[in-house]
């Protein structure tokens, strides 16, 4: 009987402290400011959304951004970049001066710079009289290639293997009217709507820059 009642008592005795140190073990990890506990629930929710908020918007936008313009330099350097599913041009639109170079860099993925110029039979969306250029195909990863503008205006340009997915970019030139430019007139009609969306973004982006928001 002796026996039996001090066995009944250690379990109790067990008993107790795994519930006391179960609840001094609960009770840290909340009073760490939930660092220990919360940190990975708000790290897993934060991670969670932001990676999905930023794939929805790269996605949709190919990057489309509300980038700032900013005053035109001799230079611009882009990235042709895939990523996560993405396809586009970064940042989506330069300004070079008249006689500037923008030079493209392929950090991943197989992409092309290419104009929207008759000469490449594409409608045209480039200033009248300005060359077109086409880098072709582009896959190893840091190659580049480089154009010079020569003719003041607003120039688009495209990624042969991706246009329909949004991978558009912008060039602007000098200080163009943005009332005479043939790139912010209609948008051409034979083309996706993914490409005309894409296009009106770059529009409305490149209208702020020359101060015509409205």
């Amino acid at each position: 009987m002796t026996d039996s009642l001090t066995r009944r008592r250690m379990l109790q005795l067990t008993g107790g402290a795994a519930v006391v140190g179960l609840a001094g073990c609960t009770g840290t990890q909340n009073n760490d400011g939930g660092a220990a506990n919360g940190s990975p629930t708000e790290s897993g929710h934060d991670d969670g959304t932001e990676t999905g908020h930023n794939d929805e918007e790269s996605s949709h936008d190919d990057g489309g951004h509300d980038e700032a313009v900013g005053a035109p330099s001799d230079t611009a350097e882009v990235s042709m970049i895939t990523e996560d599913g993405s396809y586009h041009f970064e940042p989506h639109v330069v300004r070079v001066n008249v006689g500037g170079t923008v030079t493209w860099h392929n950090e991943s993925g197989s992409h092309s710079t290419t104009a929207y110029h008759p000469d490449n039979d594409q409608p045209q969306l480039v200033p009248d009289g300005a060359a077109a250029w086409d880098s072709g195909i582009l896959s190893e990863q840091g190659v580049t290639f480089e154009h010079t503008f020569e003719t003041e205006g607003v120039y688009h340009y495209y990624c042969t293997p991706h246009e329909s997915l949004g991978m558009i970019g912008s060039v602007i030139v000098g200080e163009p009217d943005p009332h005479e430019q043939v790139a912010l007139e209609e948008l051409p009609a034979d083309k996706p709507d993914r490409v005309r969306e894409k296009l009106e973004e770059l529009n409305g982006m490149i209208r702020t820059a020359l101060g015509d928001d409205h």
